[in-house]
């Protein structure tokens, strides 16, 4: 790590322990940020796989979409106090890039550790699967996800020295490894984007820095500050998306209806019409919710309640990201224990 630190940085000097990349470095070893390396887009900007030199492995590059020079010693101290945060279920930060691009235009971008199985959003919704990816993710796989997910959040509300909200919690900020652990991407990038003047998408998909459609709470449209609340009404959100398969802005949700309310009219004893059918299929021979283990209808209904007390529309009803936890942990202990005695 030391001699790694020491090479010469020519665009400019580090700041902390930060080893710097070059744009040449990450045009290089994204083929001139070609589009068949370019593995998404958001409203904060565009993510390629690359391979690089000087990690040694392959990465994901996130180049920001700026829209004013400058700022560009806030934007390292930002990128050095997200590289000091590690938890196993975030995304690593391995490096940055504040530099020109051969058009002379400010170029920002962040280097992560490039996970292999994509993101969530790829797996809920098969449309958007590659061939890469035929299977589905059972509900185990689920119930590991949401916790791993939970975890995360944990720790950027309760355990960082600086509280860190996420604003922009969904599916496709979360990254699966090669053993299927998810890492929670993007977080603190609100932050820094607000801090350097970021441009947002042209389309409706976004709300500025405060979060995507249909996972961003509803306060945040009335002009709420973003808080701990906002991030666990996201949450809510994904763990609803997880269990039925329905994204919060399906052109089924229309006229009033939300995720919510679709979900809380069949909860507690309707759940099969909401299912996610891939569950179903999987977990009861004739698709029929009576035939599921005992222990899946258990731990289905609690998920839902969760996903539902998380996405009340008062912040102050929903709950916490320490009781979540608490309560997905024992979930599992029950799921696991009930699954194996059948």
């Amino acid at each position: 790590m030391r001699k790694r630190n020491q090479k010469p940085s020519f665009d400019s000097p580090t700041i902390d322990q930060l080893a710097k990349v070059s744009y040449q470095d990450l045009h290089r070893g994204t083929d001139g940020f070609s589009e068949r390396n370019l593995i998404g887009s958001g409203s904060f900007g565009s993510v390629y796989k690359g391979n690089l030199v000087s990690e040694d492995n392959v990465v994901a590059v996130k180049v920001l979409n700026l829209k004013k020079k400058g700022a560009h010693k806030s934007f390292i101290v930002e990128c050095n106090a997200l590289k000091n945060i590690r938890h196993r279920n975030l995304v690593k930060i391995l490096t940055c890039c504040s530099s020109t691009d051969y058009k002379g235009q400010t170029f920002k971008a962040l280097v992560f550790d490039y996970m292999k199985n994509g993101s969530l959003e790829q797996w809920l919704h098969l449309e958007i699967l590659n061939a890469d990816h035929p299977r589905t993710l059972d509900l185990g796989h689920r119930l590991n996800i949401m916790i791993d997910v939970a975890t995360a959040l944990h720790y950027l509300h309760q355990e960082c020295e600086q509280l860190i909200i996420h604003c922009d919690l969904k599916p496709s900020n979360v990254l699966l490894d090669d053993d299927m652990v998810a890492h929670v991407t993007d977080f603190g990038i609100a932050k820094l984007v607000s801090d350097i003047g970021i441009t947002s998408d042209k389309d409706t998909s976004t709300v500025g820095i405060k979060g995507s459609i249909g996972y961003a709470p509803p306060e945040y449209g009335m002009g709420s500050e973003v808080s701990t609340c906002g991030d666990m009404y996201s949450f809510g959100i994904l763990m609803l998306e997880m269990l039925t398969g329905r994204r919060p802005t399906d052109e089924f949700f229309q006229d009033g209806q939300n995720l919510h309310n679709f979900v809380a009219s069949s909860f507690p004893d309707n759940l099969i019409k909401i299912l996610d059918p891939h569950l179903v299929s999987r977990d009861a021979e004739d698709g029929s919710i009576e035939n599921l283990i005992p222990a899946v209808n258990e731990c289905l209904v609690s998920l839902f309640r969760i996903g539902l007390v998380c996405t009340m529309e008062s912040p102050i009803e929903r709950m916490n990201i320490m009781d979540v936890t608490r309560e997905l942990n024992i979930i599992r202990k029950t799921f696991l224990s009930g699954v194996h005695t059948h």
